[in-house]
């Protein structure tokens, strides 16, 4: 299973950078095309760059050429297979072991087909809403973008009620690549065989054909940097591990799709004073929601009363940790211990105790969906421990 993760993550990866390279590099030629000076009347407009030690000159036709090449690039399998590629890692990380990841009893105990069957429904369920929107004449209009970013914050919020917090935030971004796809496989690229057949057969065009794949391209680059954000969400545990993880989430979404229309309308050479300064207040604004809070003087803090020993503080991981964080797991899952984290000696939990304070402390997001059933008052006694300055005695 975990080489079969290494796999599937790597090819994930890297259909991914391939499949967002190109969403990046086609909408800033789109923004950075000269329409204006030199340009022949069939062209929509062109650009000169240079790359690699060399010089390009590209051309963007307003219909089609005169003639279809025969050597014509179709970008549409770098989508298809980041999609696939993310859709079999879900099942590998998630649905597989849908017990341990997916579903976390504290929010709501579920049986693992059913969180299976809800992750999976929730998609479908996106894009129809998402297409339904955008056939009508309403997607032209200014609210289109405040109300597709409701419906986007209402499944965030409807993914922190369903499943662990970890699992919400990765089901949000495959939401969100989901509608990426959907976008290339259903408007795109049928678009495009449209305007290939329409010039190869010499037929009238639908322009509007064009226009509609144009936007969905766009939607796609802005959900970019969000779908970016959530591929490395599950290693910071301050985010997802949140009292409102669906808040935090819909913020940092919210502030990185601003930081992209910022350098979209820079590309376009169109300046904006307050996108950029917006969007980063945002995302600063999410740094001091999650700080943990200062627990001294604070009235929720429990006070240390006593001296923590090592032995008891040892029995609470022993108990609790260490069927994963050991040399030899003995857990269901996994195997080996997790990042290379044990805690087999008390040497080695003195050495970890920063990462014990920042994962079941203040975050409480081990273990992981508290599949040990750590109590509150575990995690008290541990925090006391290092508070008191976690000495060996």
């Amino acid at each position: 299973m975990e080489w079969l993760n290494i796999v599937v993550r790597l090819m994930h990866v890297t259909f991914g950078i391939a499949w967002i390279g190109a969403s990046f590099y086609f909408v800033f030629l789109e923004n950075a095309l000269n329409r204006t000076e030199n340009v022949r009347d069939e062209l929509a407009g062109n650009l000169w760059a240079v790359h690699g030690g060399g010089f390009y000159y590209l051309e963007k036709y307003k219909s089609a050429p005169p003639q279809i090449p025969k050597s014509l690039h179709w970008f549409k399998y770098e989508a298809y297979f980041t999609w696939l590629s993310g859709f079999s890692l879900l099942f590998v990380v998630y649905y597989f072991n849908a017990s341990s990841m997916l579903i976390d009893p504290r929010v709501l105990d579920i049986s693992p087909l059913a969180g299976v069957g809800i992750g999976v429904a929730s998609f479908a369920a996106a894009w129809v809403v998402y297409d339904g929107l955008c056939r009508t004449e309403f997607v032209r209009s200014p609210w289109f973008k405040v109300v597709g970013f409701v419906i986007a914050v209402g499944f965030a919020y409807f993914y922190a009620q369903v499943f662990s917090a970890r699992a919400a935030y990765i089901h949000f971004g495959a939401m969100l690549g989901t509608l990426m796809v959907g976008n290339v496989f259903f408007t795109i690229i049928p678009a495009q065989k449209a305007m290939v057949k329409a010039a190869t057969e010499g037929t009238p065009l639908d322009p509007q054909l064009g226009k509609n794949a144009l936007a969905r391209s766009l939607h796609n680059n802005y959900f970019t940097l969000p779908v970016l954000f959530v591929m490395v969400s599950n290693h910071f545990p301050s985010t997802f591990g949140h009292a409102y993880p669906w808040a935090i989430l819909a913020v940092i979404t919210l502030g990185t799709a601003g930081v992209k229309h910022w350098l979209n309308l820079r590309e376009k050479h169109q300046s904006n004073a307050w996108v950029l300064p917006a969007s980063v207040v945002l995302l600063l604004g999410v740094v001091f929601v999650t700080a943990p809070q200062s627990q001294s003087g604070s009235a929720a803090a429990p006070a240390c009363t006593e001296e923590v020993t090592m032995s008891r503080v040892n029995l609470i991981v022993q108990t609790r940790c260490v069927q994963c964080h050991s040399s030899q797991p003995t857990d269901d899952v996994f195997k080996s211990p997790p990042n290379g984290v044990v805690y087999d000696t008390p040497e080695d939990i003195i050495r970890l105790k920063d990462k014990i304070m920042q994962r079941v402390v203040v975050t409480k997001t081990m273990p992981q969906n508290n599949k040990t059933h750590m109590t509150d008052e575990e995690r008290d006694i541990l925090k006391c421990w290092i508070e008191q300055g976690a000495l060996n005695k």
